[in-house]
């Protein structure tokens, strides 16, 4: 053959390595041209195995890959494959060289000809070399634009889920934002509400008070007002008598007149007090402690809770019963507020008794038993001292206790909080243990409860002296 093989093979190899690269990078566009410069190669291999002895394709062969070499390197976006061309030329110019020198004197050429093919052959060699180098470099590179294409897709899709994530942190803050608005609107309502329940509260106190304060100086202005009819008719009698002229019987009704006023004083005085008292407790909380009877504060407190309920409902009915500790002078409290809660705690004392009654009542009637002992509604109210001990100054304890149904265990750790109740809806707020349980953590104190489930509870008040 006039033309070896090895270089059809440069070419084809030159050629599908440089559509490789096109296709993988920006030059796409000459992915189509260099197919065709493929299988021109292609055909030239076939010719040279056909026509082994046609001069033309060899210089066809020549012409094309300096063409391809030319090519490759004038394209500046080809660079990274200038050293695999660079590789080529050796081969080409001892080719060509070999080949001009045989056209020209034939028999120069085959007296070196070893000369010629050994460096072909040479150049050949280190063609394949620097093509095994390139290659690894090739995979390398490839390699490296595989990572980078993931990390350029793995940042375009963190970019994306960023801006997506950014969109929906806006959404969810403005969500936030609005039910943290709802709830401040809540909460404002709920205090609103809050504040109204308390002062409902102290309302249903004062009514109680009121009820039980009219009670209270009624029952001496009725005296007042019978022993006043009393002695107008003695007054008319001992008129008559003294007409008469009996000073006997005149004497006995100016005595009895003058017993009569000694008991109108007696009775003046003690609505004069309890008007006094009353104006005491009810004028405005200056928050400041005073000494004060607690033995007589809770006496009076007792009698206006009863004749309080005894105003709404008059047949209820209890029996009383006090302890008070006559060496408790006096104890540093604001009397109105105390007041308030022992008055509290009075009522619910009443209450319970009451609900009881009521039910032992209905369960007679209904199972029609007879010779039951009868059930005796009991609020006892009992004062004492706790005497001091070593690093803890002395305390006042006022107790309220009754025979009720006592408080349910699964209720107990709640009858503090606000706005709980175990009294059916309508019949209470919920805030007056609460109230009083504030009232006395004000005063430094604490308030306790002893119950038992069927039996009855006691609520004991313990303040610092």
């Amino acid at each position: 053959m006039s033309l070896s093989v090895a270089p059809l093979v440069v070419s084809l190899i030159v050629t599908n390595r440089i559509r490789k690269y096109v296709r993988t990078s920006i030059l796409k566009h000459w992915e189509q041209p260099l197919k065709y410069a493929l299988f021109l190669s292609v055909m030239l291999f076939a010719a040279e195995v056909i026509f082994s002895e046609t001069e033309v394709i060899k210089w066809v062969w020549h012409a094309y890959l300096i063409a391809i070499i030319v090519f490759a390197l004038k394209q500046d976006e080809l660079r990274l494959l200038r050293m695999f061309i660079v590789a080529f030329i050796p081969f080409e110019l001892f080719s060509l060289l070999g080949d001009l020198t045989q056209l020209i004197n034939d028999s120069f050429f085959k007296d070196h000809e070893n000369y010629f093919n050994n460096a072909t052959g040479f150049s050949f060699f280190w063609m394949a070399a620097i093509l095994y180098s390139q290659n690894r470099q090739f995979k390398a590179a490839e390699k490296e634009r595989i990572k980078r294409q993931h990390e350029d897709e793995l940042n375009r899709a963190i970019a994306i889920r960023k801006v997506e994530l950014e969109v929906l942190v806006a959404e969810r803050t403005s969500e936030l934002t609005e039910q943290k608005e709802e709830l401040e609107n809540a909460l404002d309502e709920l205090r609103a509400t809050q504040t109204q329940l308390i002062q409902s509260e102290k309302m249903a106190s004062l009514g109680e008070l009121t009820a039980g304060i009219a009670h209270e100086i009624q029952n001496p202005l009725n005296f007042v007002n019978n022993f006043s009819e009393v002695n107008a008719e003695l007054i008319e009698e001992m008129q008559e008598e003294i007409e008469k002229g009996n000073m006997d019987e005149v004497k006995a009704l100016a005595k009895d007149i003058a017993d009569n006023e000694q008991k109108i004083k007696h009775h003046g005085k003690r609505a004069d007090a309890i008007v006094k008292g009353m104006l005491q407790h009810s004028r405005s909380n200056s928050g400041i402690k005073e000494p004060t009877n607690i033995n007589a504060l809770a006496d009076e407190y007792l009698r206006l809770a009863y004749h309080g309920l005894r105003a709404k409902d008059k047949s209820f009915n209890v029996t009383m019963e006090t302890h008070f500790d006559k060496s408790i002078i006096s104890v540093n409290i604001i009397p109105q507020d105390m007041g308030r809660a022992i008055l509290n705690l009075i009522t619910n004392a009443f209450y319970a008794v009451n609900e009881k009654n009521k039910l032992q009542r209905d369960i007679e009637r209904s199972e029609n038993r007879q010779g039951l002992p009868p059930y005796q509604p009991t609020v006892s109210l009992r004062t004492s001292r706790i005497s001091p001990t070593k690093g803890v100054a002395g305390k006042v304890k006022i107790s309220v206790r009754d025979n009720g149904n006592g408080i349910p265990q699964n209720a107990l750790d709640k009858i503090f909080q606000p706005f709980f109740t175990t009294k059916p809806t309508g019949e209470g707020t919920g805030l007056g243990l609460s109230l009083s349980y504030d009232i006395v953590k004000a005063h430094g104190g604490e308030l306790k409860v002893d119950t038992n489930e069927g039996q009855g509870a006691e609520f004991s008040i313990i303040l610092p002296v």
